[in-house]
């Protein structure tokens, strides 16, 4: 693991495939040697600006990243996409076609594409996506975007990985009533509504008045300066309004870094992922132990014949873990 550390950090992308590839097995002595493997990268002590981007299918997610990512690259930066798929809850499978429809950006030299399945993990993101995050960033790349699957207004664990939550939104995407609910757009720092061009724009226009209003309703939090959360508009086909995006981002990971936020906000993640991998684990003890899963398949019946609460077979198949 030593090795493979190594040649990440010196950019070798076949590396970086493989350790990505390493880190999201579900392999038992696979998750070993990630462990390892995410041990030693910890020594590169580089940080990549992590953004994450979500939005509802047909919102044009991936043409903005090809635009977005490209203008990152002709600025100098090295750019890494995460995109999740959604995967099938009968066959488990994923298309996984996010370096077809960025073909431009997958032959960028300076881009990294990395198709990754949900394997039905809720939230738009796959379970070791910010492991993989951790890989890109050891691999010296300035931006990470993560490309959620597209679930709606439930798609929140993006912003537990990231520094800056971006939703997309069409022309016409919602009225301002539909801004102001609850959930995505509570966690939200910037909204861009896309396709901001042709027969769209007024719609786009409107859009974006609409959602501007809805943000000055939402009560201000701590770790935003004045202006912020805040909606834009761009035009991914027509490169239109993605330097004005990048340059809210930039002056917003700046103040943030400047007012401790920043910090706080990576160290308040990682106290989350620790939460989450102590359930986790404690899901794996449970399905790997033999006293559980009798008492389980035991209170299973006695459920479904409702001679006992859901809640009670609950605990008595939990006590068979002591």
């Amino acid at each position: 693991m030593t090795e493979l550390a190594q040649k990440i950090i010196a950019g070798d992308r076949r590396a970086l495939a493989r350790g990505i590839t390493l880190v999201e097995s579900q392999r038992a002595d696979h998750r070993q040697d990630a462990l390892a493997l995410l041990d030693a990268l910890r020594t590169s002590g580089r940080e990549a600006l992590r953004i994450g981007l979500s939005g509802t299918p047909g919102v044009g997610k991936s043409t903005f990243i090809e635009a977005f990512g490209t203008f990152l690259t002709d600025q100098g930066l090295k750019v890494a996409v995460l995109a999740i798929d959604p995967s099938s809850t009968r066959s488990g499978g994923s298309i996984l076609g996010d370096k077809t429809r960025m073909e431009q950006l997958s032959r960028n030299p300076n881009a990294f594409i990395r198709p990754s399945p949900s394997n039905t993990q809720l939230g738009g993101v796959a379970r070791r996506t910010r492991e993989a995050v951790a890989v890109c960033e050891a691999a010296g790349f300035d931006v990470v975007l993560i490309e959620t699957v597209g679930v709606g207004q439930s798609e929140t664990m993006v912003a537990s990985m990231s520094d800056i939550f971006t939703l997309l939104i069409a022309p016409a995407g919602g009225d301002e009533l539909q801004g102001v609910k609850r959930g995505i757009m509570e966690i939200a720092d910037l909204i861009l509504v896309n396709k901001a061009d042709g027969e769209l724009k007024a719609a786009a226009t409107r859009t974006c008045g609409d959602y501007a209003g809805a943000l000055r309703l939402l009560r201000k939090r701590p770790q935003d300066p004045d202006l912020f959360p805040k909606a834009m508009m761009v035009s991914a086909t027509e490169q239109d309004g993605l330097d004005a995006a990048w340059a809210a981002m930039v002056e917003l990971s700046e103040w943030r870094k400047a007012e401790g936020h920043w910090q706080k906000n990576r160290a308040d993640q990682a106290v989350h992922w620790f939460e989450e991998a102590v359930k986790i684990g404690l899901m794996a003890r449970l399905e790997a132990s033999d006293a559980a899963q009798d008492a389980k398949r035991a209170e299973t019946d006695a459920v479904s014949s409702g001679t006992t609460s859901p809640d009670a077979a609950a605990a008595r198949v939990l006590d068979a873990l002591k």
